[in-house]
C-alpha cells in the first residue's frame, strides 16, 4: 500500500486533473496535499535487473510501501486485463505460475498484475536476498515454458464492470476507482476492489502488497476517501473489507 508520501500521490492526481468525469456535473478545483510531501514524483527505486547466461529474458525488482512484499517485472504481459491475487497454495489451482511460485519456500502469497507480480514473504524476518534467486530462476523458467499464466476459464473478475443496477453514483465510484486509484495503487505492488456502496459507505478490499502493509488504513482515508468525497459528495466514508483469513492474520498480530 502506499506510503504516506505515496498517499499524496492520489490527491496529486486530482489536483492536477483539468477535466471532470462524463456526465458527474462536478467543476474541478485545486486540492494540495501538505508542504511538506516533497519527491511524491520520485517512484520506488529499481534494484538492478537479474539476468542468466543464455537466457534473453530480463526480471527486474521493485520495492514497495510494504517490507514484506516485493515487485518482480518480467519485461512482458502477466496478465491481459484486471488483477488476481492468490492468499495461498489452495487458491492458485487455475494458475500455473502461481504454483510453481508457491513451490518457494519463505512465498506467502503471489499478486499478478497487468506487467508485474508481487510476492510476498511469510517471514518477517527472512531476508529477500534468500528469496529473490528462486523466484527469479521459477519466473524465467515459466515464461519460456509457454503455458498460460491462468487457466482459459479462470479470468480476473471485473469487479469495477458498470451493470443496470448501478445508478449514477456508483458508476462514478467505479470510474474513479478504475482511472485514477487503482493505477497508482498497482504501481506500489497491490490493487483495490470494489466490493459494494451501502448507506454512503464504500467498500473496498486491498489486495497485493496492500494487503498486509502498515500504511494501507492512511492510505484508505487520507487518500482513497478523500479523492472519492472530493468527486462524489454522497460517499461518507470508505471501509476495507477482509476475509475471514485476513481477519485472523490480524488478530494474532
Amino acid at each position: 500500500m502506499a506510503t504516506y508520501r505515496q498517499v499524496g500521490k492520489l490527491l496529486g492526481i486530482s489536483a492536477r486533473l483539468s477535466r471532470p468525469l462524463a456526465g458527474s456535473g462536478f467543476q474541478h478545483a485545486g486540492l494540495h496535499w501538505p508542504s511538506h510531501n516533497k519527491g511524491v514524483l520520485n517512484r520506488w527505486p529499481q534494484n538492478p535487473h537479474w539476468v542468466v547466461p543464455g537466457r534473453t529474458m530480463f526480471v527486474q525488482t521493485q520495492d514497495t510501501p510494504n517490507p514484506n512484499s516485493l515487485k518482480f517485472l518480467p519485461g512482458r504481459t502477466v496478465l491481459e486485463a484486471g488483477t488476481m491475487n492468490f492468499a495461498g497454495p489452495r487458491d492458485a489451482y487455475c494458475s500455473p505460475l502461481a504454483r510453481q511460485l508457491f513451490r518457494i519456500d519463505g512465498v506467502k502469497s503471489v499478486f499478478l498484475g497487468p506487467d508485474f507480480i508481487t510476492i510476498t514473504k511469510s517471514d518477517a524476518n527472512m531476508e529477500w536476498k534468500v528469496i529473490k534467486p528462486d523466484v527469479f530462476a521459477a519466473i524465467m523458467d515459466f515464461f519460456t515454458s509457454g503455458l498460460p499464466v491462468v487457466n482459459e476459464d479462470s479470468k480476473p473478475s471485473a469487479d469495477t464492470a458498470l451493470s443496470d443496477d448501478d445508478d449514477e453514483v456508483v458508476a462514478m465510484i467505479k470510474e474513479l476507482l478504475d482511472t485514477r486509484i487503482r493505477p497508482t495503487v498497482q504501481e506500489d505492488g497491490g490493487d483495490v476492489l470494489y466490493r459494494g456502496f451501502e448507506d454512503g459507505v464504500v467498500k473496498l478490499k486491498l489486495q497485493g502488497s496492500c494487503t498486509s502493509c502498515p500504511s494501507s488504513i492512511v492510505t484508505l482515508k487520507n487518500g482513497i476517501q478523500n479523492m472519492l468525497q472530493f468527486y462524489v459528495p454522497e460517499v461518507e466514508s470508505v471501509e476495507q473489507v477482509k476475509d475471514e483469513e485476513e481477519e485472523g492474520e490480524a488478530a494474532q498480530v
